[in-house]
């Protein structure tokens, strides 16, 4: 049982790598796909939003799925899918074929978001303590190895068509490869709550925990969003920063959020998720007003790093949270929490560039510190979530 269970985690692992490096390949093929297509930037955002609601459609396809079928079966399907997928946007030669296939890599990214997430819950259920944040850590390490793949082959000077056509087969490959390691799916036993038990029972009080877990994931990967889209402009627009030191302000951010996910199950078997979300989002609060109020670069960097460290363990506790609150419906409560903060994420920049037009953008940044003030102060779901559910860290949170 150990070892299967040592098995189901790797595997787990390989799959948030690859759907890492799969959506890592695209960013990084952006401007040459753009160029192929014949588009301006401005046709790409409205393109992106495809992206978006493509993912967004799986999610809500694929919560429910998984929890019919098992995420042994869904979660190789659904990487193929986005393995596939990637290759389309290379393929593009007008807005319309491109539209066509971002639809589809959101598609597939949708699919493999939730229905991984859902098996990683299993994962944890398996292993009686968090486990969720190294997984999360492992997708941006997948992004990272995507972007030093990318630049290589770029430079060699090979075409977007080639380059994500070699990846749509070798994540293909991979996905098959690690299918036979996942876990089989959980029979109900006398153990579970009687809440998940009961249908009904479970009907009249998991909405409210999810759709509290589902605003808080909203509001905080709205500001994980506001740091991907305007961190750098942040620096270079408002304290007047080179180009290259600019960059570094995102770049900082994300090596933060690797570091800390990797970190962050140790803290939360310790300290319960409850402090992790309580305190993380109080300090990633801390970090994003230092970034914003700050008159020089490098204490702006250092509040962009503070920053992503508070955030980097909040967000896997919040999907852990919603997949343990129903172990039979862990893959639709995870595409309820998944899809809202997708949804967040995106609405960063539509959010925050009007609000430019009424003042200075690093004034804007107070919005997503509000927001974190928010989470914050919402913490105390997650140990309503763990007293009901069985979470692996109950016993940690419940003293918090």
């Amino acid at each position: 049982m150990e070892r299967t269970l040592r098995a189901g985690r790797l595997a787990t692992f390989a799959y948030f790598a690859l759907n890492g490096f799969l959506m890592g390949m695209w960013i990084v093929h952006i401007p040459a796909v753009e160029e192929r297509a014949g588009i301006s930037h401005a046709v790409l955002g409205w393109l992106l939003l495809l992206l978006g609601a493509g993912a967004f459609v799986g999610m809500q396809i694929v919560g429910p799925l998984t929890d019919r079928l098992g995420a042994r079966t869904v979660v190789p399907v659904s990487a193929a899918l986005c393995a596939a997928a990637v290759v389309l946007p290379g393929l593009a030669t007008n807005v319309w074929t491109l539209g066509a296939a971002l639809l589809a890599l959101g598609l597939g990214n949708g699919c493999l978001d939730v229905s991984m997430n859902a098996h990683a819950v299993q994962v944890e259920r398996g292993y009686r303590r968090p486990v969720m944040s190294a997984f999360h850590a492992t997708f941006s390490i997948g992004g990272v190895l995507a972007a030093l793949v990318g630049a290589r082959t770029l430079s060699w000077g090979w075409s977007p068509a080639a380059t994500l056509g070699a990846v749509a087969a070798l994540g293909v490959a991979a996905a098959a490869a690690s299918a036979p390691a996942l876990l089989r799916p959980e029979p109900v036993d006398a153990a579970t709550p009687e809440s998940s038990k009961s249908p009904a029972a479970a009907r009249r009080a998991t909405p409210r925990r999810i759709w509290v877990l589902a605003a808080l994931a909203l509001m905080l990967m709205l500001c994980e969003g506001v740091a991907n889209d305007w961190s750098v402009l942040h620096l270079r627009d408002v304290l007047d920063a080179p180009a290259a030191s600019a960059a570094l302000a995102y770049g900082a951010f994300a090596t933060a959020m690797t570091v800390g996910r990797l970190l962050a199950d140790r803290v939360a078997a310790r300290y319960g998720p409850v402090a992790i979300l309580r305190y993380g989002a109080a300090v990633a609060a801390v970090g994003l007003t230092v970034a914003a109020l700050s008159p020089w670069v490098p204490l702006a960097l250092i509040g962009w790093t503070v920053f992503g460290a508070g955030l980097s363990g909040c967000i896997p506790q919040l999907f852990s949270a919603a997949g343990h609150a129903d172990r039979e419906a862990a893959g639709a409560n995870v595409s309820r929490v998944a899809g809202l903060g997708y949804l967040g994420m995106l609405a960063g920049p539509a959010v925050i560039g009007p609000l430019t037009h009424f003042m200075p953008l690093n004034l804007t940044f107070f919005l997503p510190v509000a927001f974190c003030a928010v989470a914050a102060c919402a913490a105390g779901i997650l140990r309503e979530a763990s007293q009901v559910a069985g979470n692996p860290a109950r016993k940690c949170s419940s003293s918090v």
